[in-house]
């Protein structure tokens, strides 16, 4: 589609995930092994938006780190902080760059898992779009708080380029200052995603996308050294596994000691830990 770019928010504090956050940004904490921005930017790549010139990346919290990881990935583009600007403020701030195209906005801290195994699940959402109307992404809110009547956001949104160049250089959300007035005027669609959703902000959310991308079993990185026991978790890169982990997760790097039993919980390091 002509006149669109993609735009990944990753400059979050990750307050929820703290301590796992402290050091790390959560853009770059693993779901299965896999850092959640290369999920974001796989997923992108998948409906052709790769490269700076079509997908830009936010940083602002620990930004060094997202934008040394980024690299020449994407544009990326530093907000001044110290805190971040919202997701509002933050494509205010990308103003230049987007110039004046519609917009693909996604959550890095989004995952989700079609039903189909489909490569192109934002296909719904980018499909025949009118390029006036706005369009999020929503499942089933189950027991969640719901947003758009029985249904709540699943990450990624869709938005049309007056509204983008129309948003203020200020700290605020998508939610308040686009969506909500989108609804009220009548330009706002709900697309309904067809699989499974978290947006990994709790360390609840955050084990159960670990253990879902895990299928059932373990996931275990090829230079990980397990001599303990590993039952349904995932074991990162260069991580030593001496104890017990039951539904666990263990960052890259990380060490579980010979004496320690670890139950539904995520390990950075060799002492910090987070239970879901």
């Amino acid at each position: 589609m002509t006149g669109l770019c993609a735009v990944v928010f990753a400059a979050g504090e990750g307050t929820r995930l703290r301590p796992l956050t402290t050091t790390l940004p959560k853009p770059l904490c693993p779901v299965g092994n896999v850092p959640l921005l290369d999920r974001a930017l796989t997923r992108l790549a998948q409906h052709n938006f790769s490269g700076p010139a079509l997908v830009a990346v936010n940083a602002c919290y620990l930004g060094d780190q997202v934008s040394a990881h980024v690299g020449e990935r994407a544009h990326v583009s530093r907000e001044p902080g110290p805190a971040p600007l919202g997701t509002a403020g933050g494509l205010a701030y990308l103003n230049s760059w987007i110039a004046g195209r519609a917009v693909l906005a996604g959550n890095s801290d989004a995952y989700l898992v079609p039903r189909d195994g489909a490569g192109r699940d934002l296909a719904p959402l980018l499909d025949d779009w009118d390029g006036v109307s706005v369009r999020v992404l929503a499942v089933a809110a189950g027991s969640r708080p719901p947003e758009f009547g029985h249904l709540r956001f699943a990450g990624y949104s869709l938005l049309p380029p007056d509204l983008v160049a129309g948003l203020p250089l200020t700290k605020a959300e998508l939610v308040q200052t686009v969506w909500r007035p989108a609804e009220q005027a009548g330009r706002l669609e709900v697309i309904t995603y067809d699989g499974a959703y978290l947006d990994t902000g709790t360390p609840a959310d955050f084990l159960a996308a670990n253990l879902d991308s895990a299928g059932g079993g373990s996931l275990v990185a090829p230079d990980a050294l397990v001599t303990g026991r590993v039952s349904r978790s995932v074991v990162g890169g260069g991580a030593r596994v001496a104890g017990s982990i039951t539904r666990s997760v263990v960052f890259p790097g990380g060490v579980v000691g010979s004496g320690e039993d670890l139950v539904d919980a995520i390990r950075l390091g060799t002492d910090v830990t987070v239970y879901g």
